[in-house]
């Protein structure tokens, strides 16, 4: 199996113009939507409304539940569920094609479940980048990662143009 590189990105507070500029800015092609119920107080993030603008954009949709948080027993345990291995699986065969970005409400990566998500994926062999802004993203490091650094921070640009990037990108 080939290393893929796979994004994530926060909805946070951003406003819809933001989210797509950013989706734009690193030429993401899906959207992996891992809220376990895809709402928001944001009326722009609640599900129908944000498939409606991503097809709009020439993004597709796809609502991962199986990846959703709020677990009972917690995230790291459901972590080593079938129903969990099966959303990371579609995730998996999703990037395969297109250049995808796991999104949920919380803004930073590392206080939401989307770090599990991205230890797994990791764990996988692959790349996890979490879009923090138009100018930068943080290459993953999962808790088992014993080097010293947190996360490697580079440009968009730096990104773009890795002469190292996994294929297909």
């Amino acid at each position: 199996m080939r290393e893929l590189k796979i994004f994530t990105i926060g909805t946070g507070n951003r406003s819809m113009e933001e989210f797509l500029c950013l989706l734009a800015a690193y030429q993401i092609e899906a959207i992996a939507d891992v809220r376990r119920i895809p709402t928001s107080r944001h009326r722009h993030f609640k599900q129908t409304n944000l498939k409606a603008s991503l097809k709009q954009n020439g993004i597709a949709y796809h609502h991962i539940v199986e990846l959703g948080g709020y677990r009972e027993g917690g995230y790291t345990r459901y972590m080593k569920t079938r129903e969990f291995e099966e959303g990371l699986q579609y995730v998996e065969q999703l990037a395969r094609s297109k250049r995808v970005a796991i999104t949920c409400a919380e803004l930073l990566h590392y206080k939401c479940h989307r770090k599990f998500t991205a230890d797994a994926l990791t764990f996988h062999g692959h790349t996890v980048l979490h879009i923090i802004d138009e100018k930068q993203t943080v290459e993953h490091k999962s808790k088992n990662d014993k080097s010293k650094t947190v996360g490697v921070i580079k440009t968009l640009d730096e990104f773009l143009n890795d002469k190292n990037a996994p294929p297909g990108i």
